[in-house]
């Protein structure tokens, strides 16, 4: 079948939109017609060379949509029903799925930067040629054909365009709120960076009553949004490390009880690391460049037990969180569409990149 997607053939060039080739699902494989895309940092990411991807290739992995045909051996969804896609189509068999940490999946990890889907091929042909996959997903595209493993139904009346978020930034904030911290009502925390994720943090950390919840970035513009959100203090930060973790240390009388680091930069990590309290944790949530170091004051592991913790996919379990995000979302306990800031059709897939660029969006969707 002919769909319309956004396609990117060189780094640095802008995406294309053109009408590729679709091929039908194969055994354990499903066909979606997609609602809504997100546009994430990860996108822009692989479009400037920063995350090495095979070109070319269909960015985007925050999806939802309908389910219009399944593929031999696929018996957890079934045509009509209502899909978030997740990237991690996590095995269930490997170390790391027994071990109940389905979001290191050796199998879905390994493969995830292979431009395929789980047997390594593509579903994709333009001229005849392969057109890759990102992240066994890539949703800048009317339809798509994914494992099953990565399909999580959802209820028929939750929005497709919210339930899209789910499948990256929302799960990744909120998780490492929920699952990787496991943060208590009245622990205080920090949020380093205002994006889609860092404000998944805020609103999931109000959800389970942070007693303070500290916003830092260095744009004005996007505190105030956090605050607006239910933030409760704010620090631009324009100064060292130390000088902004030393802001945090006074706003806290003494430290917070977990640092979630949303950027991925060593001094942010450094940053947060350094405004917690005793046995305190830094997460570490954004990615950093493969050679990035952060210099800790080893003294105050054991001194003060403090921690540093890393959150992949905000250790989540895609079947079990994308529902439970989803129903407190609808019961109002998450207002996840206050992420949304702009909102834009499959042709305008290069501006949403160039939002992201800018900072300018929250969170941009594409509408199908």
């Amino acid at each position: 079948m002919k769909v319309r997607a956004a396609v990117l053939y060189e780094e640095n060039k802008p995406l294309e939109i053109k009408e590729v080739e679709l091929l039908p699902p194969g055994e354990h494989e499903v066909l979606v017609k997609l609602s809504a895309s997100g546009v994430c940092h990860s996108d822009l990411s692989s479009a400037t060379g920063k995350s090495p991807t095979k070109l070319p290739a269909i960015l985007g992995h925050e999806g939802a949509g309908v389910v219009e045909q399944v593929g031999p051996g696929v018996t957890n969804v079934k045509p009509g029903d209502h899909v978030v896609l997740s990237w991690n189509p996590d095995c269930g068999e490997c170390d790391e799925c027994n071990r109940g940490l389905p979001h290191l999946c050796s199998n879905a990890w390994n493969g995830m930067f292979a431009g395929g889907l789980l047997d390594g091929t593509s579903r994709f042909r333009l001229d005849g040629e392969e057109i890759f996959h990102y992240s066994m997903v890539s949703s800048f595209a009317e339809k798509v054909v994914v494992p099953d493993r990565s399909c999580v139904v959802i209820n028929q009346d939750v929005p497709l365009e919210i339930a899209s978020l789910v499948g990256c930034a929302v799960t990744t904030g909120v998780g490492a709120v929920w699952n990787t911290a496991q943060v208590r009502p009245g622990d205080r925390i920090a949020v380093f960076g205002c994006g889609g994720v860092g404000l998944s943090a805020v609103l999931g950390a109000i959800a389970v009553g942070a007693s303070q919840i500290i916003v830092v970035d260095t744009r004005a513009d996007k505190l105030e949004t956090a605050l607006h959100m239910g933030a409760t203090d704010a620090v631009q930060s324009t100064g060292t490390p130390e000088e902004t973790a030393a802001e945090i240390l006074r706003l806290s009388n003494g430290g917070v009880d977990y640092a979630f680091d949303a950027v991925g930069a060593p001094n942010v990590t450094l940053s947060a690391y350094l405004s917690t309290r005793k046995r305190g944790a830094a997460v570490v949530i954004g990615i950093p460049a493969q050679d990035a170091v952060v210099p800790i004051p080893a003294l105050s592991i054991p001194r003060m037990e403090r921690r540093i913790l890393g959150s992949l996919y905000g250790s989540a379990s895609p079947r079990r969180d994308f529902p439970l995000i989803l129903d407190l979302f609808m019961r109002g306990r998450l207002p996840l569409d206050k992420l949304i800031s702009h909102r834009l059709r499959l042709d305008d897939a290069q501006h949403a990149m160039d939002l992201v660029k800018d900072g300018a969006a929250v969170r941009a969707v594409l509408q199908f």
